[in-house]
């Protein structure tokens, strides 16, 4: 079993503040704008975090339930807290690990939906899109936010620059490699229609983050939890990949000097619908009958199980999804965000070599156990660090050896 690690809870201690305002709630907003859920919907949200859109979307529902899967136990404890008592009653959380095949039977969900989530999957993204439609019954919608090419474009064209003048040939390959994970958006419509589903349709939104330093855009949460991780391990390990970054560091700040850091995103949301069943086809559209779903379980709910006493009492209310009230439209958009990483405006001093890994070293990197070991710390010396680190990091070493 993998273990949860301290970069995991400082991730959920500063995603609700830093993060999903600025990144997540942009994707989510396009997402509920096309959501279509009709009475007592059976819903299930791929890669939940900490239940954002899952619970605004929750609000809007007629009666039915959401199963919210995500493989971070930190970020579903956050999501828990928020739902309170309609966790376990109309919500259910439950932890769910990367994997190319979900846990689900076929045909269930009328509406599957993952904001962000593609990258959870280990499969590539048409085959992830694939096992999202499997779960989704027919006639059910599936949709699916993402960042689109165009997103970064700032910041890979300096990257590339940089590679370029130090003829780093083979980062470059991987550089387009991983560009190619930001699809064209008729890349992206293909991988839905592929996915055999119809009636495919694509909504961008285009806004752009400003970041007042190099500095502040590499430890941007956003950055620093989002793709810092992968450009790193593009460059390579050591000092190569602090070399590279250092270069980019001193390329940031000379071309846009007292000017804000503007980074583009392009978001996209993926909209599409399992065709309905033709007549004659041997297939059950009933699901398996039983109890309510519970947390943490393996029973998977159906989409035609029974009303039990967890529901609300079987009313008609005069407008509901979805003919009567509004689907949620998206707000007029803000066109830049500006993101602040330090606290209440506080100046920060420029990085330089010594910790060019772009992460500071604190006690909450001690622990490390998710894989994070092949990432340079910056610090190049144990005897380099304060003493109470030291201890820290030999009582550490004794216990492991125990």
């Amino acid at each position: 079993m993998k273990r949860r690690s301290l970069k995991q809870d400082k991730l959920a201690r500063v995603y609700d503040t830093e993060i999903l305002p600025i990144w997540a709630e942009r994707f989510g907003r396009l997402l509920l704008a096309e959501a279509k859920v009709g009475p007592n919907a059976m819903v299930l949200n791929v890669s939940c975090g900490t239940g954002y859109p899952a619970l605004e979307l929750l609000e809007k529902m007629d009666g039915g339930r959401i199963i919210a899967i995500d493989s971070s136990s930190a970020l579903l404890d956050v999501a828990r807290s928020k739902a309170e008592d309609l966790s376990g009653k109309r919500i259910f959380f439950r932890t769910e690990g990367n994997r190319e095949r979900l846990s689900f039977d076929d045909d269930v969900y009328d509406l599957t939906f993952t904001n962000l989530g593609l990258r959870d999957f280990t499969s590539p993204p048409k085959e992830a899109m694939a096992e999202l439609a499997r779960v989704t019954r027919p006639g059910g919608q599936l949709l699916v936010t993402l960042p689109l090419r165009g997103t970064w474009a700032e910041f890979l064209d300096i990257y590339r620059e940089v590679l370029t003048k130090h003829d780093r040939h083979e980062t470059l390959q991987a550089l387009a490699e991983y560009e190619d994970t930001l699809p064209e958006p008729d890349v992206a419509i293909e991988w839905l229609e592929a996915a055999g589903l119809e009636n495919v349709d694509l909504v961008v939104e285009e806004f752009s983050l400003l970041f007042m330093s190099s500095r502040e855009f590499f430890f941007a949460p956003v950055i620093e939890f989002g793709p810092l991780r992968e450009w790193k391990r593009l460059a390579g390990k050591g000092q190569q990949m602090q070399d590279i970054f250092w270069f980019i560091k001193e390329s940031i700040d000379a071309y846009f000097g007292d000017r804000a850091f503007s980074v583009t995103v392009v978001a996209g949301c993926l909209c599409g619908r399992k065709p309905e069943e033709r007549e004659g086809d041997d297939v059950s559209s009933e699901g398996s009958q039983g109890d309510s779903p519970t947390e943490d379980t393996e029973r998977q709910p159906s989409a035609a199980d029974a009303p039990s006493a967890l529901d609300p009492p079987p009313v008609k209310p005069p407008s509901g999804f979805p003919g009567g009230a509004p689907v949620p439209t998206v707000e007029d958009p803000v066109d830049v965000v500006v993101t602040n990483p330090s606290p209440e405006g506080a100046s920060v001093p420029l990085l330089t070599e010594e910790d060019l890994s772009i992460h500071e070293l604190d006690d909450a990197d001690l622990v490390v156990l998710e894989e994070d070991d092949d990432l340079d710390t910056g610090i190049r010396d144990e005897a380099e660090l304060p003493e109470h680190l030291r201890k820290a990091i030999a009582e550490a070493k004794d216990r492991e050896e125990d």
